[in-house]
């Protein structure tokens, strides 16, 4: 394994961990999600580079435009949370109650 793939699997990994073992607040979920995006834009975009095909780069691309997508979508629901609850604490949310 090369040391650029074992830094952006490290980067996912580190980032998966963070949203699975620190989900006190909506804010840091988002966070560790946009990081697993990065490490996976900078890994499809070195994989493409790699295979030196002009078929394949329009990939990273498309997943740039999904996580900007989504990384606005989270930020509105952050704003609306914030608003209607008073903070971002995921333990104070429940989904059950309107």
């Amino acid at each position: 394994m090369t040391p650029v793939h074992f830094a952006l699997s490290s980067a996912f990994i580190l980032g998966l961990m963070g949203l699975t073992f620190h989900r006190t607040h909506l804010l840091s979920a988002l966070l560790c999600l946009e990081g697993m995006m990065l490490s996976l834009f900078s890994a499809l975009s070195l994989w493409a580079l790699q295979l030196d095909s002009t078929g394949f780069s329009t990939s990273p691309m498309i997943l740039l435009a999904f996580s900007a997508c989504e990384a606005s979508a989270g930020l509105a629901l952050l704003v609306a949370t914030a608003r209607t609850h008073g903070t971002d604490r995921l333990q104070n949310l429940n989904l059950l109650q309107c």
